[in-house]
């Protein structure tokens, strides 16, 4: 193919092949010159993106702010350290660790029991309600 390049130009210098994209000499610090600019670029493109997204934040964080103060919402973490505050406080004078909350529906059986019974006997006739009440 070059044989044919060159015959088609004229028998034309390396420099006309090196125009019309053929191979050229390689300089390794052209290359790192070029990878250095590359890399720059990027980091640059990067900082700006950062730069882009923590603007946007910004204005959303601004937003969200207006709407607590308009309906008085406290932010998660405020509400979470009034909350820890409150247990902190409470467990001052005690010596052992605070208790946990209890969820409904765990803990005493005989409460339930005797409610499951309640809700059996209201759906029983009269006579029967009686009978069981003895």
């Amino acid at each position: 193919m070059n044989f044919v390049m060159k015959q088609a130009l004229g028998g034309a210098t390396k420099d006309m092949g090196k125009m019309l994209g053929g191979e050229e000499d390689k300089d390794p610090e052209a290359e790192k010159e070029k990878e250095e600019e590359r890399q720059e670029a990027l980091r640059q493109q990067e900082e700006e993106r950062k730069a882009k997204y923590a603007k946007m934040e910004a204005e959303r964080e601004t937003m969200r702010q207006g709407i607590r103060d308009k309906y008085g919402i406290k932010k998660r973490e405020e509400a979470e350290a009034e909350a820890q505050a409150a247990m902190e406080q409470a467990a001052e004078g005690s010596l052992t660790r605070p208790k946990k909350a209890v969820p409904a529906g765990c803990g005493d059986e005989e409460e339930e029991e005797e409610s499951i019974m309640d809700t059996v006997m209201k759906y029983l006739p009269g006579p029967l309600q009686d009978m069981f009440k003895k």
